[in-house]
This record gives structure tokens, sequence and C-alpha cells, in this order.
């Protein structure tokens, strides 16, 4: 594993995302549950792999519940982060939701505590005022933020008057808007980029062909239309020859691609400690520039019709799934 400055921690480049604990969206309750969550994070930890990052979102709160009771009695070894819902984000509403965080999750302390997107009703000052009140109280470590464009994330800055060390937005091969000026920021003044979504819902494994239709939440993804599969499968074929000569899969590839530049922390979800060992194994693909390159020419050919919805955009769709 390889790890990158977050704050005064050493976080691995590649993290446990946690949607999917809780979310029957996900397939939880049907193909994993809760003894599975537990093996899965245990399988995280030797794996070197500490960061964490869930939201009190998450199935409603039961994400964080979960991975909290997976990392009971090992609080120390994590980088625990998780997010603050666009409806809390004033002074008070941070309060609430930072203590029923902190309740779930079975902690004192967060390590990074995100702001989730934007609300352009409440004022970003109101909300850096609440960030700031939970930091001179101790109950998180480290500021972060999520769906920021950059004028955003410097502007929180400025308000905070300290350091957001992060900012989670949706980044892979399909999605590589964060190249053009959030990852310059992140590598030039020592912020971290953390990518959600780093294999585009698993679009980029190669496991989705026109002829399939994956259910659950990526119903709702214009990624898998048959369409835009057919248009996505040159680039599957580029990242499956790249894997041929490191003896690696196409998505472990699309892994190696995110955190082959600096400042980037990847957080793939997993449903079983196989996806867990997988995943980690990308960080010990060395690409070769030529190759990192062949792969985002590839990738810039690929032309996708209609709106792929973030992240965001999904939460809010599965709120009480």
């Amino acid at each position: 594993m390889k790890y990158i400055k977050l704050g005064e921690r050493q976080a691995s480049v590649i993290g446990l995302g946690a949607w999917q604990f809780g979310t029957t969206g996900w397939g939880w309750g049907r193909d994993f549950g809760e003894k599975e969550a537990q093996h899965i994070v245990q399988r995280a930890l030797e794996l070197g792999i500490n960061f964490f990052d869930t939201a009190e979102i998450y199935a409603n709160g039961r994400s964080e519940a979960i991975l909290g009771r997976a990392l009971q009695g090992q609080r120390n070894e994590a980088i625990i982060a998780t997010k603050v819902w666009l409806t809390h984000l004033t002074r008070a509403g941070m309060r609430r939701a930072i203590e029923a965080s902190l309740q779930r999750l079975g902690v004192d302390t967060i390590d990074l505590y995100q702001v989730h997107g934007p609300n352009p009703v409440i004022p970003l000052r109101w909300t850096m005022a609440g960030m700031k009140d939970l930091l001179d109280r101790g109950l998180i470590r480290h500021a972060g933020v999520s769906n920021f464009s950059l004028a955003r994330w410097r502007r929180a800055e400025d308000t905070l008057g300290a350091s957001v060390v992060s900012d989670q937005v949706e980044f892979h091969l399909l999605a590589r808007q964060p190249l053009e000026d959030l990852l310059p920021y992140a590598q030039q003044h020592g912020r971290v980029i953390i990518a959600y979504s780093p294999l585009g819902q698993g679009v980029l494994t190669g496991k989705y062909t026109a002829a399939t239709a994956p259910g659950g939440v990526r119903t709702m993804n214009p990624l898998f239309s048959s369409e835009n599969l057919r248009h996505i499968t040159p680039l599957i074929d580029v990242l499956n020859t790249v894997a041929q000569s490191h003896g690696a899969t196409a998505g472990q590839v699309a892994l190696a691609w995110l955190i082959h530049q600096p400042q980037v922390i990847a957080i793939p979800g997993a449903k079983s400690p196989e996806q867990v060992e997988a995943n980690a194994t990308a960080a010990d693909i060395d690409l070769s520039q030529e190759e990192w390159e062949r792969i985002q020419s590839a990738a810039r050919r690929v032309r996708l019709e209609g709106r792929v919805r973030s992240i965001a955009d999904m939460i809010s769709r599965f709120i009480r799934a």
C-alpha cells in the first residue's frame, strides 16, 4: 500500500467507501450484510487500507453505524471520514449532525468532517462557522468539502481561516474534470482530492456490456445505458491490454490511473473481502507515463450520451434506501 499525507496522518491512497453498507440499492440484505461488512473492514485493515469514508445520509445513518461496529476496538488504526448533509449546514444543524454521527460511529472525534455539497440557500459563512466550532471543540480533526468547485473550495478556506484539507469529488476516467483545476490546486498546496466512484460505479471494470442490465443504484446512471456501454468498450479494451502486462484487471488499472497522480485518494466500495483485495492491489501497479497517457487518450475519445448523475444526485433518491 502507498500513503499520502492527510493533515497530520498518513492515509492510504486506496480507501474504502462505505455507501454500500446498509443501502438496499447496493444489495444490502440480499448480496451481503453485517457479517460481510465486518470481514470487509477487517481485510481492508490487514491490507494497509486505513481511510474509511461514509456519510450521515448513507442509508439514513446506517452506514455510519455499521462502519463504527466493524471498526470497534481498532479505532486508532483508522482514519474515519464522514459527511454532513446539505440540509444541516447551519451552525446549529452541524452541532446536531456531528453528535449523531459520533454516536453512530462510536467515536469521540471524527478525523475528517466533510460538507457533502454546497447548499445555495445556506450561506457558506454559516457552514464554515459551524465547522470552526466543531474544530475548536475537538469534535473533528480536519475540515473537508465534497462536490465543491475550486472557487468555492478556496472561499471555504478563506471563510474558515484554516485549511480545508480535501475536496471529495467524482473522479475517474470518464469524469476527468478534476484534472483541470482541483487536482493542480491540491498538488500545489498540499491538499487532497478524494475520488468517489473511482470505477464509475463499476463500469470501468468491464463487467457490464450493452447486453447487460444492471439493477439497483446503477439504473439511474446513464453510464450504463446500452449506447454508452458501447461507446466505452474501446476504453475497456485499452485497460485490458495494459492490465495484461501487469497481471492485473481492467478495474485495477483504472484505479492505478487515478492514484498515479499525486495527492489522490480513491475510495472504491466493496461487497466482499475479495473485492477489497482486488482494489488494494491497484496500489502496487506502477504505470509508466506512456501507459498513463495511452489510457487517458482512449478515455478522451469516449463520447457519452445523456447527463451522468453525480453520486450526490443519486443519494437524494436513496435517502431512505
